[in-house]
């Protein structure tokens, strides 16, 4: 029989440090939820699980403070999202349409966790199939602070099944578990940082791990720093020197090797292509343990989202460029540009997101757009006068900037199902193998949200139906039905569960740590000399100091 599913929706935005419009957001988040295609078969369109990957969520004094500041922002991203599902739930009753009834808002926040100015909400509509709930940081910034950098979850979902087993494991419980990954990340930005977004990939595989390394670890095993400079070669590929298909016609050699230059990192004293660290002597055991607590544990599906930065070019646009269209009919049409997009070639090439799917691309570029530019250069200008609606919602003025390539920075890419959950049966002829054959990861929805105005993205939102499988189903089998010892497939080889990419790294934890102290200095003493808020502060004490002095000066 095929498992039982789970409704996920994901959306990756990155907000500009801007509050969002409540209002529009619900608007816009409504016709998301109810797209063509999904939540046929529950009545209220609803998604079992909602997730939100913010970037530059707030200002980086509030970001690296922490969630004292946060919550005012978190709190929009959850009033539109229940504004946007309590009016569905409306119209599906009024119409007849099947209802669970409840009260209250629809979803619950569960759980909000960032690293630095990255940040994740995670929504249930029923929370108490929420379980185990694991928290991962990572920053890229300097120092490994959190102006870039990737945060996680991890979940079990507890899918409480009755009468017969509807999924895929070897128990015979009543209650099916599967667990749930999900990373939030903003990579380097730049046209020209291909090769520092690639390296930030492999310090997500590298470094965020959902348990401190030092207590998974046997006893006596853990390395010190100097042990580990002993380094083994980097797996990922990242650092691999590859060509760059030219988008404009240039012949000349010495300008061709600086745009490999600039692609590549070549030269700038800042290699990306140098190993990372990782200790040669570390057991099997002991590199297993480590795969458990990092992203890709072979019992989780993965799920990542963000603004992953990748562009269609290395160097920024020439005078008067001719930027995408989204004119079907144009020669320029967006569909055209989008073989030039680096992360696709950089993935296909095995060098950045190794193991990880993509749905198709049907939409435009989701950056970087100019809102409200002078009169006269808006793309959409007529349309603005006509006073045209998206979704309810006026139509926003805008033009691809000029100074940027427009690219498809923000994305939602997620792991599979094991190749060997779905070829197993069909390996040993079971008579379930057509049923089994049938387990992935649907895909139902892929597709971006309207220009807003409070930023130079256009949010982009992913729904899918993920399968609820036990661990025992997503472990790899390593012995046959007739008891002797299974030959692992070539294909089953290059899956990043069974060989990473990258090693963990075991100190990563720890640093992270030393820089979160950082992010609490540098960010107060930003909020106090940036802020009118902290101008504030920093006049009331120095009122109450001078107060204190004139008080104190004849005792």
């Amino acid at each position: 029989m095929t498992p039982s599913t789970i409704d996920l929706f994901i959306l990756t935005f990155n907000c500009a440090k801007n509050l969002i419009n409540v209002a529009v957001w619900a608007a816009h988040l409504k016709a998301a939820l109810s797209a063509q295609g999904v939540g046929k078969e529950n009545g209220n369109a609803l998604p079992d699980v909602v997730v939100f990957s913010l970037q530059e969520v707030a200002p980086l004094a509030y970001s690296f403070i922490g969630p004292y500041f946060l919550n005012t922002y978190y709190a929009r991203y959850g009033e539109a999202l229940n504004l946007a599902a309590g009016q569905l739930l409306e119209e599906a009753d009024e119409y007849g349409a099947s209802s669970d009834g409840t009260s209250g808002d629809p979803y619950k926040l569960i759980r909000a966790k960032n690293v630095g100015m990255t940040a994740i909400l995670l929504f249930a509509r029923d929370p108490s199939k929420i379980q185990q709930i694991e928290e991962a940081e990572c920053g890229f910034g300097a120092a490994d602070m959190g102006n870039k950098g990737a945060v996680g979850l991890r979940v079990t979902w507890n899918d409480v099944v009755n009468g017969n087993d509807n999924a895929i494991t070897t128990t015979t419980e009543q209650a099916k578990t599967t667990e749930l990954t999900f990373v939030a990340t903003h990579l380097a930005a730049m046209e020209w940082n291909l090769k520092k977004r690639n390296a930030n990939w492999r310090s997500i595989v590298s470094g965020l791990t959902f348990a401190n390394p030092r207590n998974v670890l046997p006893a006596g095993t853990f390395p010190s720093e100097s042990r580990e400079a002993w380094s083994t070669p980097d797996r990922s590929g990242a650092g691999d020197t590859a060509p760059v298909a030219r988008t404009r016609d240039d012949s000349s050699s010495a300008d061709t090797d600086d745009h490999i230059d600039l692609a590549y990192g070549n030269g700038d004293g800042d290699s990306d292509a140098q190993p990372l660290l990782n200790n040669p002597r570390r057991s099997a055991s002991d590199e297993s343990t480590l795969q458990q607590i990092s992203i890709f544990k072979p019992t989780s599906h993965l799920f990542l989202a963000g603004d992953l930065n990748y562009r269609i070019d290395t160097t920024t646009p020439p005078p008067l460029a001719t930027y995408p269209s989204f004119d079907a009919s144009s020669g320029n049409h967006f569909s055209h540009f989008l073989p030039r997009d680096q992360l696709t070639q950089e993935r296909e090439a095995g060098r950045t997101m190794h193991g990880l799917s993509e749905a198709p691309i049907t939409f435009g570029p989701t950056y970087k757009y100019d809102v409200h530019p002078a009169k006269g250069e808006a793309v959409n200008e007529e349309a603005v006068k006509r006073g045209d609606k998206v979704n309810g919602v006026p139509e926003v003025p805008w033009r691809f900037a000029s100074h940027r390539w427009p690219g498809w920075c923000d994305r939602v890419l997620y792991l599979d199902v094991p190749p060997w959950v779905r070829t197993i049966t069909e390996l040993e002829q079971q008579p379930e193998a057509a049923e089994r054959e049938k387990v992935k990861v649907e895909v139902e929805v892929y597709d971006s949200l309207p220009v807003v105005e409070t930023s130079d993205h256009r949010p982009v939102f992913f729904r899918a139906k993920v399968p609820v499988l036990g661990e025992e189903a997503m472990k790899l089998p390593l012995v046959s039905e007739g008891g002797g010892e299974r030959e692992v497939e070539e294909e089953w080889k290059r899956d990043p569960r069974v060989s990473m990419p990258v090693a963990v790294d075991v100190h990563a934890w720890e640093r992270r740590a030393a820089a979160r102290r950082k992010e609490v200095v540098v960010g107060w003493t930003a909020f106090i000399w940036s802020t009118k808020k902290g101008a504030l502060v920093l006049a009331t004490l120095l009122v109450m100091g001078v107060g204190s002095w004139w008080l104190l000066r004849d005792w």
